[in-house]
């Protein structure tokens, strides 16, 4: 039940409707004591009887006619036999197609400008009790303001009444164009050069938005600048002293575009500079070049004083007086030409136009030039030096004084076993180097070495060479030092182990963990292999899953820094060791006694493989297949997940796709016989990503 919206001395409201997107939606606004109420919301009346005669018994304003009532709507009005009248008058602008839609149990008429000729619209004047009936009627609404009302009467039960009225928006229904933009007016910021155009809200119910155009003076074509919802648009003119002229127009959410409002005109400063040359980009030649020619299309400004031409080996070109060429002199043609310097680089050009005013254009688009770099790096590695540690031997030098720029890419080292004089063959032992140290880390010791270096540019030219600086390296056996902050921790899926980082130790070069078993009472480590070649796994993070079957075996791990050498330190002697029990996953049953197959083996990735033994059973009866099982230990038992025919050949493969991920996997697989029985069980683990 939605009883009567009241009113009160100390705080009398109405309820208005905003349109939003077209829809109606209610909003509060003071009402006088006189019960007046601000369009487009309802001015709604109760009556005391079917006729609709006499004084109302109460006055009040909707925003919304959506009403149920199951006894008296308001003081003074019955439970039956009572009348509600709804009216409002408001502005449809254009007007268009409507669609007017009611809902009530008994009787309900809706009226357009009642009085007038054919004002009833919907006309459901029955009773109906308790059922409601409803109904839709589209019609055209003519421009401008227009009354609606709505008689509501409830002669016995239930009160129920629902009325909406909405333009349709269809652009195949749709043709009436919306009433032009009212107050349009344009100013203008001579100081930003902003111009801002405001207009008035349209009095559309359909209303999508506004277009504002622009023209310039002369011109007869307007150019679309912004759609927008709201009722301004700014934008920044440029300041050349252009007349522009300004219109908007209204849009309905069918497509419908109004007429223009008068166009409102804006006259802009002038503070112009020249247009940029064209034509500079064109300007190219094949290979390198020790002469550059440009040429461009002339400016045709009445105050144009002449140009400017700018170089540079970067893009784009600034326009600054350190990449000026063409002097102090205005260019006065559409031409320039100079011998341009040959470092190898690629030689920028720009051009700009420069008015009677002083005033600069921005640049032309870039022609490019190559030229061929045959000038050597002049950076020198100066006094060139050894010394050794257990990081390996870093030859180190002075910077020289001079530098290059950006055509300096680094300094090389190179190591030979004879003298650079000697032109025997030289190893790259750094390249790129930007300081003044570089470290060949492990040098076989006891051999004597020679070390030289070279500043290369970005042409591959190499600068002076350094003096040789010869080196017998010692090499060294002190071991990195002890890893700390090992820890390790048993999962499903085999141990999880971290630690502290390392790598900055001298010389450091890898680490390797090892795993360390009991073998008749006695710790034995063994390092992890790498899966690939089956060595010793150089691992250079800080971490390591080894994924080792969850079989409750007790094991120590221990995790060791190996320099470039080779040097490390004992596992289990030097280097500390971390204790685990791993996790027991085992199956609880009895060990398989054995399939008559060759091998079978389950991979990581739930790939499971065999080689068949024997062709029949005792009894001669051949193999027809195989049935694959899983150890499941919810249910204590190996469930049959899968089967695979005979084919004809020694080998078989199945994938299992619903392998459990990151745990230990059991499985069995037994052979199957054309008589029906079926041999006893192989057995293998894998541990699943």
């Amino acid at each position: 039940m939605n009883p009567a919206r009241r009113t009160t001395a100390a705080a009398a409201t109405a309820v208005v409707l905003a349109t939003a997107g077209g829809l109606l939606t209610a909003v509060a606004v003071p009402a006088s004591a006189a019960t007046t109420c601000t369009s487009p919301v309802f001015k709604r009346q109760f009556f005391a009887n079917t006729s609709f005669s006499g004084t109302p018994k109460k006055t009040d304003c909707d925003s919304t006619i959506s009403q149920s009532w199951s006894g008296s709507p308001v003081s003074g009005v019955p439970s039956n036999n009572f009348g509600v009248r709804w009216s409002v008058t408001r502005d449809f602008g254009s007007g268009g197609p409507f669609t007017f839609t009611v809902s009530a149990t008994d009787g309900v008429r809706v009226y357009l400008d009642p009085g007038a000729a054919n004002a009833r619209k919907i006309d459901l004047w029955k009773g109906t009790g308790d059922t409601a009936r409803s109904k839709s009627v589209n019609l055209t609404i003519p421009s401008g303001k227009h009354t609606l009302r709505i008689d509501y009467v409830n002669w016995t039960g239930a009160a129920k009444v629902k009325f909406t009225y909405a333009p349709r928006t269809s652009a195949t229904v749709d043709k009436v164009k919306p009433l032009a933009p009212t107050g349009a007016s344009v100013t203008y910021d001579k100081t930003t050069g902003a111009a801002k155009a405001t207009w008035a809200k349209n009095k559309e119910m359909d209303l999508a938005g506004y277009r504002v155009y622009r023209r310039l003076k002369g011109s007869s074509t307007w150019s679309k600048r912004t759609t927008t919802a709201g009722t301004s648009f700014t934008e920044t003119l440029a300041k050349n002293g252009a007349i522009y002229y300004y219109e908007v127009r209204a849009y309905d959410k069918a497509g419908n575009e109004s007429a223009g409002t008068a166009g409102q005109s804006v006259t802009t400063v002038d503070t112009m500079a020249p247009a940029a040359p064209t034509g500079v980009e064109e300007n190219w030649a094949i290979g390198t070049v020790s002469k550059v020619h440009l040429y461009w299309n002339g400016n045709t400004e009445p105050d144009l004083a002449g140009y400017r031409v700018y170089r540079s080996t970067r893009t784009p070109v600034a326009v600054t007086p350190e990449n000026l060429v063409s002097g102090s002199d205005l260019v006065l043609g559409a031409g320039w030409g100079e011998n341009v310097p040959q470092t190898g680089d690629w030689y920028y050009y720009v051009v700009t136009a420069v008015d009677t005013h002083g005033l600069e254009s921005a640049p032309s688009k870039p022609a490019a030039f190559e030229t061929l770099d045959r000038t050597p790096p002049v950076e020198t590695a100066l006094n060139a030096r050894a010394t050794e540690d257990e990081a390996g031997v870093t030859i180190s030098w002075d910077a020289s004084e001079v530098s290059s720029g950006d055509d300096f890419v680094g300094y090389k080292v190179f190591r030979s076993l004879k003298p650079r004089s000697a032109g025997s063959a030289a190893w790259e032992v750094a390249t790129g180097v930007k300081g003044t140290a570089a470290l060949d880390p492990a040098p076989q010791p006891g051999t004597t070495y020679y070390y030289w270096v070279h500043a290369v540019d970005a042409a591959g030219n190499w600068g002076p060479v350094s003096q040789d600086v010869v080196v017998t390296p010692a090499g060294n056996t002190t071991a990195p030092a002890a890893v700390t902050g090992l820890s390790a921790v048993a999962k499903e899926d085999g141990v999880a182990l971290s630690w502290d980082d390392a790598s900055d130790e001298p010389g450091f070069d890898h680490y390797l963990v090892y795993r360390g078993t009991l073998v008749d009472g006695e710790w034995v480590y063994e390092p992890l292999e790498h899966p690939a070649d089956f060595k010793p796994w150089q691992i250079t993070a800080t971490s390591h899953h080894d994924r080792t079957p969850a079989d409750g075996e007790q094991v120590r791990y221990s995790v060791v820094a190996v320099d470039q050498y080779g040097n490390q330190l004992t596992p289990g002697v030097e280097a500390p060791v971390v204790d685990l029990t791993e996790l027991d996953l085992r199956p609880t049953v009895p060990a398989a006694a054995g399939a008559p197959v060759a091998y079978f083996s389950a991979a990581s990735d739930g790939w499971l493989a065999w080689a068949l033994g024997a062709d029949t059973n005792a009894a001669g009866s051949p193999v027809t297949g195989f049935n694959i099982y899983r150890w499941n230990r919810t249910t204590g038992a190996y469930e049959l997940i899968g089967t695979e025919p005979e084919d004809n050949s020694s080998t078989g493969y199945w994938l299992d796709r619903t392998m459990p991920a990151a745990t230990t996997v059991y499985y069995r697989l037994t052979v199957v016989y054309a008589d029906g029985t079926e041999s006893e069980a192989s057995e293998d683990v894998a541990v699943s990503y």
